[in-house]
């Protein structure tokens, strides 16, 4: 009767590419049979390893650079962080970490070597262990595409933008074992440096990178939920910091002048006037059909509808005026229910030129873009003494703070009136 082996199972540490991290895997000697033979890397069958990498990682030992103080006193200061409480972190981490992996190390010498002798509790932890593995395994990239897939229309397309970013800076290639707060800093950083995918001689603005990396943190909350992630690591890393912006809008008489002007995009004007009197995104204005506007004897026209981007519903009036830029018959019941009221109404680089050159036409020199008729829609209801409360809730804002920002325009703009009057004293 052939001698069964006596395996030996030792715990290692190797340098992983991540600066200050070592990742811990077990050898074994001999090797262990596999359950199903691999190719290597240069694509031959193996059918035994001497490496269990476990998904696990610990922090190199702190090192310290002597440095002189103005007393002349040396202190040790550390390399990787001044900041005590996250070498104590580190500590903590590394003490908790080589435990579990300890006992991964214990059960594996166990289950090779005695392996009749497993308790039901050892035998699960050992499942847990492989499943976990397993998952540590899974595609990052594909799970982000995944969700990014669920998405719809312009929400789908940012999405979409995320992920080429996402996939150009890891060469489409990210498990969920690599994902640590240290790669996540890093994409970030590239996010805020690189290139715009529109044009090579720009840099990708930053709140865009806002937008991507919040899609990144939003997958990693869907993978903590979903039980892949076992830690949240979405809690542990801040989102990049929005950039404030100027949020261009028209004065009444500039609006004015737009009505007057001829534009070489007649649904174009029609839709970009009605977002004025109503603060209607792009999005929902093209996706608005007429069963969606109603009519009501003596009180007028409402729209009823979901909005694109929050998903709320919302009801709301909307001025006759507004409604005559739709050119439909007096009741909206009239008109074919499941037509679109812009038909046709897309957004591209060509209707763009024709909305610079409508707006230059006008004698218009502000950047004016589609998005700024739902700004001055903002700005015109506060300047003329719509409290913010109901601006917030005709623009669909969930929250006050987002609206805020018009009362801010308007609050520099009346400081800046107030001090056109001066006396010669």
């Amino acid at each position: 009767m052939a001698k069964k082996n006596t395996y030996n199972v030792t715990l290692r540490e190797k340098s992983a590419n991540d600066k200050g991290k070592k990742f811990l895997y077990l050898d074994f000697y001999p090797p262990v049979p596999l359950d199903e033979p691999k190719k290597n890397k240069k694509g031959k069958l193996i059918y035994e390893t001497r490496r269990e990498f476990l998904g696990l990682y610990v922090y190199e030992p702190i090192k310290y650079n002597k440095r002189k103080n103005a007393k002349g006193e040396v202190k040790e200061i550390p390399v990787y962080s001044a900041d005590v409480s996250i070498n104590e972190t580190r500590k903590l981490h590394n003490e908790n970490t080589m435990k579990k992996a300890e006992n991964i190390q214990a059960l594996k010498y166990k289950q090779l070597n005695e392996n009749s002798d497993l308790t039901e509790i050892e035998r699960r932890l050992i499942e847990k262990d492989k499943q976990e593995k397993a998952k540590g395994e899974q595609s990052f990239i594909e799970y982000f595409r995944k969700l990014a897939d669920k998405r719809k229309n312009s929400n789908h397309d940012n999405w979409v933008s995320a992920y080429n970013y996402l996939e150009s800076f890891t060469n489409g290639k990210l498990t969920f074992a690599n994902l640590n707060e240290r790669f996540l800093e890093d994409f970030k950083e590239y996010l805020l440096t690189t290139k715009s995918n529109r044009s090579d001689k720009t840099t990708l603005s930053q709140n865009s990178a806002v937008s991507y990396f919040n899609k990144v943190k939003a997958t990693l909350k869907q993978a903590y939920k979903d039980g892949i992630l076992q830690t949240d690591l979405n809690s542990k890393v801040q989102p990049i910091k929005a950039a404030e912006t100027r949020r261009e809008y028209l004065t009444l008489d500039e609006l004015n002048k737009l009505v007057k002007t001829p534009c070489n995009d007649n649904l174009l004007k029609r839709a970009a006037l009605f977002s004025a009197l109503t603060g209607l995104r792009f999005s929902d204005i093209s996706k608005m059909v007429w069963c969606e506007l109603v009519y009501v004897e003596g009180q007028g026209y409402f729209l009823n509808f979901d909005q694109q981007k929050t998903k709320g519903v919302e009801v709301f009036p909307i001025s006759e005026q507004a409604y005559s830029f739709t050119e439909g018959t007096q009741n909206p019941k009239d008109m074919e229910q499941d037509k679109k009221v812009f038909e046709g109404l897309k957004y591209s680089a060509y209707a763009n030129k024709h909305l610079f050159q409508w707006i230059g036409a006008a004698g218009i020199t502000k950047d004016i873009t589609f998005h700024c008729f739902r700004h001055t829609f903002a700005t015109l209801q506060l300047f003329n003494g719509t409290d913010i409360y109901t601006v917030s809730k005709m623009l669909g804002h969930k929250d006050l703070k987002t609206t805020q920002v018009y009362a801010k325009i308007v609050d520099e703009a009346k400081r800046k009136a107030a001090d056109n009057i001066k006396l010669d004293l």
